[in-house]
C-alpha cells in the first residue's frame, strides 16, 4: 500500500481527535480550518518518521496540541485582542443554567476556552478519558503533576460555569 493511502487511512482514524483539539483552541470556523490544515500538514510531514514508540493516538494528540499552541503564539504576536470577549463571557455567566445537553456542552467549551493553553490540553485529554500516564507522556509532565492540575482545572471550570466555587466537575 502506498504511503499516501496509509496516511489517508490513518487520518480517517484520527480525525475526531484533531477536530477536538482544534476546536478547543479556536473560536471561529476560519481559524478552526487553518489549525486543522496545519495539523494535517505536520502529521503528513512526519508520518514517514513515526516510529510507533508510543500509541498513534498519543502521537496525534502531541502533534495537534503542539501545532495549536504554536498557532496561538503566532496569532498573539499579530493580534493583541483576546479570543474571548469578557463582556460576552460575563453575560453568559449571568444567564440561568440551561440543562440541555447541547447548552451544557457549549458552556463547557466556552469555559475551557478561558483556561490557559496547557490547561485546555489537560482537560481535553481528561475528557477523552486518557490515562494519567498517557497524558504525562503527551504533555511532557509528571503523572502527579497531571493529577494536581486536573483537580485545579475542575475547580476553575466549576467557578467559570457556575460563577462560584463548588464541588469539582465529575
Amino acid at each position: 500500500m502506498q504511503q499516501k493511502q496509509k496516511f489517508h487511512r490513518f487520518l480517517n482514524e484520527h480525525t475526531a481527535v484533531i477536530r477536538k483539539v482544534c476546536r478547543l483552541y479556536t473560536d471561529n470556523q476560519t481559524d478552526f480550518h487553518d489549525y486543522f490544515q496545519e495539523v494535517v500538514l505536520q502529521l503528513w510531514r512526519s508520518f514517514g518518521s513515526f516510529r510507533g514508540e508510543s500509541k498513534a493516538s498519543t502521537w496525534v494528540y502531541r502533534v495537534a496540541l503542539n501545532v495549536c499552541l504554536s498557532q496561538l503564539k503566532l496569532r498573539k504576536r499579530r493580534v493583541v485582542a483576546t479570543t474571548i470577549d469578557p463582556e460576552a463571557a460575563q453575560r453568559w455567566a449571568d444567564e440561568p443554567y440551561d440543562t440541555t445537553e447541547e447548552e451544557q456542552l457549549k458552556q463547557l467549551y466556552t469555559a475551557i476556552r478561558q483556561l490557559k493553553e496547557i490547561d485546555r490540553a489537560i482537560i481535553l485529554l481528561y475528557l477523552e478519558e486518557r490515562s494519567y500516564d498517557e497524558m504525562a507522556d503527551i504533555l511532557g509532565i509528571s503523572q502527579s503533576n497531571v493529577g494536581v492540575r486536573i483537580n485545579r482545572i475542575k475547580k476553575q471550570l466549576n467557578k467559570l460555569i457556575h460563577g462560584r466555587a463548588t464541588s469539582a466537575v465529575a
